[in-house]
């Protein structure tokens, strides 16, 4: 199977934080998604990209919040984030990139 380029533009980025590291113990990887990407574009851009099998992924929007940055107020935008489940003995290095 190809590559598709448009599975490039839903995937944003890993997360990669303490507690998205104590997600990988559990077979569990956290990426950046795209804010209008469904479940089912999610899991098929991580099966072709990395060549794993997905069981679940769960998605959860968090909202920007109002930061003040040298006396300026500004707003962070909207981040969704994506956790997905994969299946027994498959395996994602994130370090590495795609």
């Amino acid at each position: 199977m190809s590559k598709d380029p448009r599975h490039y533009d839903i995937i944003v980025s890993p997360v990669i934080t303490e507690k998205a590291t104590m997600a990988s113990e559990a077979n569990q990887v956290v990426f950046r998604v795209k804010r209008d990407a469904t479940k089912p574009q999610i899991k098929a851009a991580v099966e072709q990209l990395f060549n794993v099998k997905v069981t679940a992924v769960n998605t959860l929007l968090r909202k920007g919040k109002t930061k003040t940055f040298r006396g300026m107020r500004g707003v962070q935008q909207d981040v969704k984030k994506a956790i997905v489940t994969l299946a027994e003995g498959e395996r994602i290095d994130v370090t590495t990139g795609i």
